[in-house]
């Protein structure tokens, strides 16, 4: 049986941690809250809704992601895919089984689950979300042929391929970064579209001009690092 687990980073999910968390289908294996510095009962909330809580005090997307992978890296019964998935509730975590199909049928290294417009929610994504999507993924093409279209949170991958891509971005080039060492090791990968609704509460990055801003550096930083990159 394919073992998964998914990693949740999670900065002040209170009101929505509980119900990703069970409506993840229980063929998951394990759980992995991200508490990431927050300043409520997202802990309390997770580790009541049976999850495995961690804590990652400097803040940052992919200091919680890389501290779950610290996690798993530990155990001695290694998954053999993970699941990244936001703790906002603005995906359906219940897809997640149509996201890993494309790894268990047909041997795929990465999936993304792409945003696309008829499935998504009006209002779901802001302009500044969309617009950076499209130009990131315009520039993935146009300098490295790659068919991305989304930089989508809810993602999944081979363990032993995600190990191979040594992620190091602490913040919020860590998607992107993803998907462009994918194309740099000439990972396959595919995009499955997937449902997308209103978030529960503020983003941490679209919903403040800050945030915005500097998602945008980070996310051209790593695309034009990798296009001059030897």
């Amino acid at each position: 049986m394919t073992k998964i687990k998914v990693i949740i980073p999670a900065h002040n999910e209170q009101d929505s941690i509980t119900s990703v968390i069970e409506d993840i289908p229980k063929t998951v294996h394990e759980i992995i809250v991200v508490n990431n510095n927050s300043t409520d009962y997202t802990e309390k909330n997770a580790k009541s809704a049976g999850a495995t809580v961690l804590r990652e005090n400097r803040k940052g997307y992919g200091y919680a992601c890389l501290k779950g992978m610290d996690y798993v890296a530990r155990q001695s019964n290694k998954p053999d895919i993970i699941v990244f998935l936001d703790g906002d509730y603005s995906d359906y975590p219940e897809e997640l089984t149509k996201l890993v199909a494309p790894i268990i049928n047909e041997d795929i290294d990465f999936v993304i689950g792409t945003r696309v417009k008829q499935h998504r929610e009006n209002g779901a994504m802001t302009p500044q979300q969309i617009f950076g999507n499209w130009l990131a993924t315009y520039l993935m093409s146009l300098f490295f042929k790659a068919k991305f279209t989304d930089l989508g949170p809810f993602r999944a991958i081979k363990y032993d391929k995600l190990l191979a891509l040594n992620m190091v971005d602490k913040t919020y080039g860590w998607t992107v970064e993803m998907q462009l060492k994918v194309l740099k090791q000439k990972l396959t990968y595919t995009e499955v579209p997937v449902k997308y609704k209103q978030r529960i509460g503020i983003s941490k990055v679209s919903g403040t001009l800050k945030g915005t801003i500097f998602a945008g550096f980070k996310i051209l930083s790593w695309i034009f690092k990798y296009s001059f990159k030897k």
